[in-house]
């Protein structure tokens, strides 16, 4: 689908064991399951039809297979601005767990301790966010879900935490752009829509 201005494609990596359980991953290095792996090369075809000016990937393993699988790691540039919110004391474990303790928070919405707040995240989503509308061309980046949560919002000129508004799947495209000069959410989880319209 085209637009009125270059399209830019995020991809969530594929799924981990942490994912899968909802285990909150920031700097643990956790490697894409069988599934995840699965989900990552299905990438290639899904990418093939974009020449991308650039790709940019977060330092994490997770993202940096996925990228390798989707066959753009030999050109990717690693950026820390990419790699997954810090979770600090929460990392490695669900939001039913924390919320034993603290029922009602979200990582959107109350204090991480030891971790990032939304404003911080959105300070590295916004130094991204400048390079891509610098390049006005074409660009695929690989991620986490939480940083390109709050990266979408950052792109339609949200505060960070209506980040909480976009859920991203592991392992599909989502894209944004432009229509005529107001920045736009073309899809959200599209390779996930293609993929459950076949199973129909």
């Amino acid at each position: 689908m085209r637009s009125s201005g270059p399209q830019i494609v995020l991809v969530r990596h594929g799924e981990t064991e942490w994912s899968k359980n909802g285990k909150h991953t920031s700097f643990s290095d956790i490697p894409l399951t069988l599934e995840g792996e699965r989900q990552a090369a299905s990438l290639k075809s899904e990418l093939s039809d974009w020449d991308f000016k650039l790709v940019l990937c977060s330092p994490r393993k997770r993202a940096q297979r996925t990228c390798e699988l989707a066959g753009f790691l030999d050109r990717a540039e690693t950026t820390e601005d990419l790699a997954e919110w810090n979770y600090g004391e929460y990392e490695g474990i669900t939001t039913k767990e924390i919320r034993e303790t603290d029922p009602t928070w979200t990582v959107f919405m109350n204090p991480t301790p030891g971790g990032e707040t939304p404003d911080q995240v959105a300070e590295r989503c916004d130094r991204v966010i400048k390079r891509l509308k610098d390049i006005q061309d074409d660009v695929v980046l690989f991620a986490h879900s939480h940083v390109l949560r709050v990266l979408i919002a950052r792109w339609l000129e949200l505060p960070p935490v209506e980040g909480r508004h976009f859920v991203i799947q592991t392992g599909v495209l989502n894209i944004l752009s432009y229509e005529h000069e107001s920045t736009v959410l073309i899809s959200l989880n599209a390779q996930a829509f293609r993929n459950d319209t076949r199973r129909q």
